[in-house]
Formats: structure tokens, sequence, C-alpha cells
């Protein structure tokens, strides 16, 4: 039938060459603006179907440094308004194949950590006493209760610091505690932080920090000063 239609178009007189020629041009045309759509909406729909994420999650994707909360799921895009007030539009073709990071999905408790190094002349035990008493008194920050389970583990509710290795410049600590929502690690980081240097003052513990000391003795040679005569 295409084969008639073309060839009933020859005996009119149209150029058959140069019509094949449109068609196939405008063909590609049409392919290439509508392969991202058509993958989007593949994505789309995959996203609406497995529900990797849903309306009001906090979600954070892996790479871009952004975390919001999704405001709309469409079978083209997905709409985030971000910690920073504003709105993130992504393409679901570009989204699906990101690691995505949910941080809403069956609990909003999130555990933060914070790495400390204090020095090997203080007291080691005071210094983990001193991190978990100045954590507990910030509000948003859990500070007791039944282990929070996560995976096949359940972690204490309450802040804790582990003993993680001896270093170069001083012992590694990990503290580790839970806050209640999501958007709130960046801000309980400053308040931790400020709640120890506080509680420095009077305790036995000294954050260590990377130094050098200098030692000259009977194996360190000799100096060679050079004097110029005038």
């Amino acid at each position: 039938m295409v084969g008639a239609f073309f060839f009933a178009l020859g005996v009119f007189g149209v150029e058959v060459t140069n019509l094949l020629f449109s068609v196939t041009l405008l063909s590609a045309v049409l392919a290439v603006i509508l392969a991202p759509i058509a993958t989007d909406l593949v994505s789309g729909f995959l996203i609406l179907v497995n529900r990797p994420y849903e309306i009001n999650d906090m979600i954070e994707i892996v790479g871009e440094e952004k975390r919001g909360y999704v405001e709309d799921i469409t079978l083209r895009y997905t709409k985030i308004l971000t910690l920073e007030n504003t709105f993130l539009v992504i393409p679901n073709s570009t989204i699906y194949n990101r690691d995505v990071i949910n941080y809403s999905a069956n609990d909003e408790r999130t555990r933060v950590s914070i790495e400390f190094t204090v020095t090997y002349e203080g007291d080691l035990e005071q210094a983990q006493r001193l991190l978990e008493r100045a954590t507990e008194r910030i509000d948003g920050v859990i500070k007791g209760g039944p282990p929070i389970p996560l995976g096949g583990t359940k972690y204490p509710a309450q802040p804790k610091a582990f003993i993680t290795k001896f270093g170069d410049h001083g012992v590694h600590i990990d503290l580790l505690f839970w806050v209640e929502k999501p958007y709130l690690p960046i801000e309980m980081r400053s308040k931790v932080h400020k709640s120890i240097w506080e509680e420095l003052d009077d305790a036995d513990v000294e954050m260590a920090y990377p130094h050098t000391h200098i030692i000259f003795d009977e194996t360190s040679g000799r100096a060679r000063v050079a004097v110029e005569q005038s």
C-alpha cells in the first residue's frame, strides 16, 4: 500500500526521492525531540510504581549536596523544596539513575557522627563523658529511651562517644547521637560544638591539633654560618 502511494505520487509529478528524504529527516528530528520525553515518562512510571520516595519525604541526591522535601511527583519530573527555600525540578530520567537518600522512609530520626581528637596527656574517660554530657544538654538531641533499630542492628538512643583509633596527634573519638528531625543535623552540629567548647574550661581534656616540636641535641649536627667580610 505504501509502495502504491508513492507510485501514485510519481504519476502526478511529485518528486518521490525528495519526499522520502524529507520524511526521513522529519522522523529523525522527532525521534531526537521525543526520546528524552519518553525516557522521562518511563522513569516517572517506574518511580510511581516502586515508590523510592513519596510526597513530603526528605531526600538527598548523592553528589549534588542538595537536600529537601518532595513537593510533587509527575510522570515528567520530581519537584523538591530545598532547605534553602528554593525549588529544584529534576527530570525523572535523571533522578531515577542517581543514588537518592530518603531520610523519611521509615523513621525521621537521624544519626549524626562527629569525630574529635584529644591529646594523649588528658583524661580519656573524662573526655568521653564530657562529649556525651555536653551533647545531652542540647534540645532536639534524643537523650535516651529504647535502642533505635537500624537494619539488623540496634543503636543506643542516647549520645555515645567511642574510641576509634590512636592517631599521630592524639586519640580519635567518634561521637554518635540521634536528632529528632532530618533537617536538624547542621544546626545540631553547631550547638554540640559550642556546648563542648564551654565544657572544656574546667576539664582535664584538651583537643589535639597538628603541631611540630623541633629538638636540637648532640645528634643534630652543626649549623654552618657564613660570615661576610667587608
